[in-house]
Parts: C-alpha cells; sequence; structure tokens
C-alpha cells in the first residue's frame, strides 16, 4: 500500500488525496463500495482526523466520492471513466453537501432546433432534438431549473428513460454507449426571465446563477445544457477533459 511521504513538501491532505485517487482509477477500491471511515483511514496512513476530511472533502468536491448521510462516504459511479475530472452533479456545484436534493420532469419530449440551438449543438435545422425539462427542489422548495438540449440520432433512448433518478451522463455511457470527452462550463449573472421566475418562485428580474455547457464526446458536441439558480455569485468559466493516460 502506497504511504505518506512525510518527506515529502508536498501537504499530507493533498498526498493522501492523490493516494485515494489512484485506488479509485486503478479499481482497487470497487465502484459503489465504502470507503474505509476515517478512523480507519487515520490508522492506515498514520495521519490526523483534519488531514483524512480535508482530502475525502476534496474527493468530493470533484466528483470521486459522494456522501450518503447516516451511512458513510462511497466510491461515485460517475468518476471512474478514465480520469475524466469533471463535476457530473449541479449538487456538487451548486449545492452544499448532503442536501436533500430531489428532482421533478417537466419536459421529456422532441423538438426542432432554433438559430442559437443549432449553433450550441451544431445541429442542422432539419434535424430532431431531444428536449430535457427539469426542476429541482431542496425540502419542496424550488432551487434549481434545467434545461438539456440533445440531437435525437445521439441517444434517442432518452425519450424513455428515468430522468428523476439517473444522470444524463450515466444514460449516455450506460445506456447509448457514447463516452463523454470534455465538457466546457460557463457560469454567469443573468436575470430571471418571466417563465424561469415563476418556476423557481421568485422575482421577474431577480440576479441568478446561469450555467450553460458544451458536453463533448470526441469531436462531437452532444448536448447543451442550461442551469438557473438563484444566487449572488460572480460569473466564471471552467473547461474539464479527459486524460488521455
Amino acid at each position: 500500500m502506497e504511504l505518506i511521504d512525510r518527506e515529502n513538501h508536498q501537504k499530507l491532505y493533498i498526498q493522501l488525496y492523490e493516494i485515494i485517487r489512484k485506488k479509485i482509477e486503478n479499481n482497487e477500491w470497487a465502484v459503489e463500495s465504502q470507503i474505509p471511515t476515517e478512523q480507519e483511514l487515520c490508522k492506515m496512513f498514520n495521519v490526523s482526523r483534519a488531514t483524512v476530511r480535508t482530502a475525502i472533502l476534496k474527493l468530493t468536491r470533484h466528483g470521486f466520492l459522494k456522501r450518503q448521510q447516516g451511512k458513510g462516504t462511497f466510491i461515485n459511479k460517475t468518476a471512474t471513466s478514465g480520469g475524466l475530472l469533471m463535476i457530473t452533479s449541479f449538487r456538487e456545484l451548486l449545492f452544499d453537501d448532503n442536501v436533500p436534493f430531489e428532482t421533478r420532469v417537466l419536459a421529456q419530449t422532441i423538438m426542432m432546433p432554433t438559430d442559437d440551438l443549432g449553433l450550441e449543438i451544431e445541429i442542422p435545422q432539419d434535424k430532431r432534438i431531444i428536449y430535457v425539462k427539469r426542476l429541482h427542489t431542496v425540502n419542496d422548495e424550488p432551487v434549481l431549473l434545467q434545461e438539456s438540449f440533445i440531437p435525437h440520432h445521439i441517444c434517442p433512448l432518452l425519450l424513455e428513460e428515468d430522468l428523476v433518478n439517473s444522470s444524463l451522463f450515466e444514460i449516455f455511457e450506460k445506456k447509448c454507449g457514447i463516452k463523454i470527452t470534455k465538457i466546457k462550463t460557463f457560469i454567469e449573472l443573468a436575470p430571471l426571465k418571466e417563465d424561469e421566475a415563476r418556476l423557481l418562485k421568485m422575482a421577474e428580474g431577480s440576479p441568478s446563477i446561469l450555467l450553460t455547457q458544451q458536453i463533448f464526446s470526441g469531436d462531437t458536441k452532444i448536448m447543451y445544457t442550461r442551469s438557473i439558480k438563484s444566487s449572488e455569485k460572480l460569473s466564471f468559466s471552467l473547461d474539464l477533459e479527459r486524460k488521455t493516460s
């Protein structure tokens, strides 16, 4: 077992993060299995509980682990695909850990692309798009509105899949055999439009986070997603790409 090197200038929690990450990527710790407890990890690597907690938090935020309240911490099934370092859940990106997060599907249908959508997902105007609209709630209060646009030929199964309990990324890779290789993410402040404000129970024009994502498989853009959440955070952009090693 790889051990912490106390003569290494690198901080202990970073070394522990890398050790656990490698175990996950090399399938030494099986997907969906529970990792050792904090106390067990402290004994295994001879480090403090603070070091373990910091490493676990970093791994959770990067999508390698997921916490289940009252049960423990588990290997995340969406984080082991060839070293893909991306946020695959808006829960990790926009909500604190252990928030009771629920999803309601508002639309799961076919539409024709508008001019803007045709540019965003690079599809001709005469081709069909699968349109998915979901509202995410916490304690029955609407907090996040999400719209996704996928060329119909990419994954027709999406029209029949359970989109309440499954992520689109998981369906792409497991049901449609499509490997996601890159995600371009942009986050900015934007005022809520009338329909968005109504669904989120906010006043029209209220400030919100607008998160847009372009999802790629190789050079092919397979999905465009818009997510809206009320917030006062500043805007930033983030690109994530699968490692080739």
